[in-house]
């Protein structure tokens, strides 16, 4: 399905792509190695460091693009501290095929973080999560079903 943007001066066809972008303080490597290490077909595509000239601190993530089953996000280390983190407003919604993926994706991302729903049956889903993980991100794991 194509749409059409309008743009300055008119009317016109865009090639504009929207990628999710998480900000993180220090830990941008870390949270994309743990993401990739759940999902299948998922992978870091590209990494740019910052050097010994800075700004932020050598080696530490200027930019980065991952996938996780396919899907595109991008990521950077902030070196300024922020007065605002990750918020459940917005959250990755995971549908799974299976129970065990559902189970698996639920273990991994609520170690170390936090429940803020219990895995369990739902008038929405016959099975779901809302958990946020030890990097603050959340996520809402739902088993595909026919409710």
């Amino acid at each position: 399905m194509e749409y059409e943007f309008y743009k300055f001066g008119g009317k016109g066809r865009s090639n504009v792509q929207i990628t999710t972008f998480f900000m993180f303080e220090g830990q941008a490597e870390a949270a994309m190695n743990f993401y990739t290490s759940i999902f299948d077909n998922s992978d870091i595509t590209s990494i740019s460091r910052y050097g010994a000239e800075g700004p932020g601190p050598e080696g530490s993530v200027q930019q980065a693009r991952f996938t996780l089953n396919g899907q595109s996000y991008m990521c950077i280390d902030s070196f300024v501290a922020h007065d605002f983190t990750f918020t459940p407003s917005i959250s990755l919604f995971v549908t799974c095929d299976t129970e065990e993926q559902v189970d698996r994706a639920y273990e991994k991302l609520s170690e170390d973080g936090a429940v803020l729903m219990p895995l369990s049956e739902y008038p929405f889903s016959k099975k779901f999560a809302w958990v946020k993980d030890k990097f603050g991100v959340t996520w809402q794991l739902s088993l595909l079903s026919e409710k």
